[in-house]
């Protein structure tokens, strides 16, 4: 019996040894647990999950939780950004787990090999001239496949600004000269900033921050030039980061002016989703942003394409073309063209320029939308944005679309029409508003029906509201039918949020003579030297 006693002893001390072990391994797992939560991480480590964002354009602070679909088109919970890249440090019991799980197949030299294909080492994608390409097709035949868990130095590609202020992406130095980029400044472990310039046309870009520049050779007769923006996840470049958005920054933009708000050198866009108009003049300092399918769907080529007339006119370009990643906080809203993300600044219509001469500088069919993102005002959301002209320095005209015009009613003599328009506009150079037609005994005037600002809600310090703004001044007062508004422009305010505005012209600069409802509702005598906008806006 006392062999008994003792044998249930031993075995009680050692299943009270095997709790214990347990409660130990339970509360290790829960500590690996603890640290391989990216919560943990972030408040411990200040980890940004998604890092890459942060080393694009900068962003202010905004407030958590939009609720709005307009600024909630960026994803703030993608899967992929929400790997912990230091997970394995944690934990390595859990990282040999995952690692014995990987599909077959998923080894570090398969990435290798997949980067060193699909690089222009054998297809020679980044140099046109060379058509000889024995490799061209090779890397779709061989099982190659990519293992994300493997740091290779191809395929981070990073943005990265040099020290002169250019855009570039992060890369090895063997890398940068791969693709034909110029060394400019230093990064982390070892890379370079790497500049990439084209300054041919006929060139295929496929590497973020991209300049497209002029030729070095002035273009001074009739030609077209042209450049493709290849985007495709089978590009090494492109593999981790599907793209969704382009970015356009003209950093020198300079082309014939137009005849009559119509261009003679044009620049367009083709293969994007987004309604791009047509422009030309100058426009260094814009930009655009262009809506493309997500290019881990599908692949899309995106061309702009120059087309320049007869004349000597100087010609040159220096354009930053930015690869915005699917999901990434800083895109565009959909169908904006143009997108502001600071809480003041300027905005202008393409080709407004502050300069005299009377030249018509508003350029015929546009029709597109400038939006704002709502920033943190004093740790507040925005509740409404001002807006009010430009200061100029060299006498330009801050705000002029549409002349404002009175058109006898039933006479055809275009003539007596724009005499008629000129001697009211040289009395009353004054702002038009509204959305209607207005008549007053014979006198029949359209009011901003052709070319107008759109600002809904916008109203001034005395409360009076308008949507629609053209005319020589920014100013929602509404007057008679031979003075339709006022002679001076005030600073207008709205509450309409997501804050936008949308510009549009028709595509003439002409008095209209005839009649077409409901496109052309009403008659319109003959702009005079319109310019566009400069508006200095504030969100407060």
């Amino acid at each position: 019996m006392s062999k008994l006693y003792l044998f249930l002893s031993v075995g009680l001390m050692f299943g009270q040894v095997s709790r214990a072990c347990d409660d130990g391994n339970e509360e290790e797992q829960l500590a690996a647990a603890r640290y391989q939560s990216e919560e943990y991480f972030a408040k411990a480590y200040g980890y940004d999950p998604v890092s890459w964002n942060a080393l694009y354009y900068p962003k202010t602070a905004q407030v958590p939780g939009y609720g709005i679909p307009y600024e909630g088109r960026t994803a703030s919970s993608s899967l992929q950004s929400r790997i912990n890249p230091h997970k394995k440090y944690y934990n390595s019991r859990t990282y040999t787990d995952e690692n014995a799980n990987l599909a077959e197949g998923r080894f570090a030299l398969g990435g290798l090999g997949a980067s060193i294909i699909n690089t222009g080492l054998f297809n020679n994608r980044f140099s046109p001239a060379n058509t000889w390409r024995p490799f061209a097709n090779f890397a779709n035949r061989i099982p190659v496949s990519y293992n994300p868990n493997f740091d290779n130095p191809l395929d981070t590609f990073d943005a990265c600004t040099s020290p002169s202020g250019d855009a570039g992406i992060c890369v090895p130095g063997s890398v940068c000269s791969l693709f034909r980029g110029r060394p400019s400044g230093s990064c982390v472990l070892g890379k370079v900033c790497c500049v990439n310039a084209v300054t041919a046309c006929g060139g295929t870009v496929t590497l973020n921050n991209t300049y497209w520049q002029s030729p070095t050779t002035p273009v001074s007769a009739s030609s077209t030039c042209a450049l493709t923006i290849r985007l495709d996840t089978k590009f090494v470049e492109q593999l981790k980061k599907p793209i969704c958005q382009i970015r356009l920054d003209f950093v020198s933009f300079t082309t014939a002016q137009p005849t009559l708000g119509t261009c003679v050198d044009t620049f367009q866009v083709g293969g994007s989703s987004s309604t791009v108009p047509i422009i030309c003049g100058d426009n260094s300092g814009q930009h655009m942003y262009l809506d493309v399918p997500s290019s881990a769907l599908i692949p899309t080529d995106v061309q702009l394409i120059f087309s320049f007339g007869t004349g000597t006119t100087t010609r040159s370009w220096n354009i930053k073309i930015a690869l915005l990643p699917c999901g990434a906080s800083y895109l565009a809203p959909t169908d904006c063209l143009q997108y502001y993300t600071a809480s003041t600044g300027k905005v202008k219509s393409f080709n407004w320029q502050d300069t005299t001469g009377g030249a018509i500088r508003q350029l015929n069919n546009q029709n597109y939308n400038i939006c704002f993102r709502t920033e943190l005002i004093s740790g507040q959301r925005a509740t409404r944005m001002c807006l009010s002209i430009c200061s100029v320095a060299n006498a330009g005209d801050p705000f002029s679309i549409t002349t404002s015009a009175a058109v006898v009613v039933g006479n055809t003599n275009m003539g007596a029409i724009s005499v008629a328009a000129a001697q009211i506009n040289a009395a009353f150079p004054n702002s038009n508003v509204g959305t209607t037609v207005s008549a007053a005994g014979t006198t029949l005037v359209a009011t901003c029906l052709y070319d107008f600002l759109l600002i809904a809600g916008a109203r001034d310090a005395n409360g009076v509201e308008a949507d629609r703004y053209c005319g020589n001044h920014l100013n929602p007062a509404v007057g008679t039918a031979l003075v339709p508004g006022a002679a001076t422009s005030v600073q207008v305010c709205t509450p309409v949020r997501p804050f936008r505005m949308t510009y549009r012209t028709d595509g003439t600069e002409a008095a209209i003579a005839a009649l077409n409802v409901p496109t052309v509702p009403a008659f319109a005598g003959a702009d005079t030297a319109n310019t566009g906008f400069c508006l200095d806006y504030q969100e407060q």
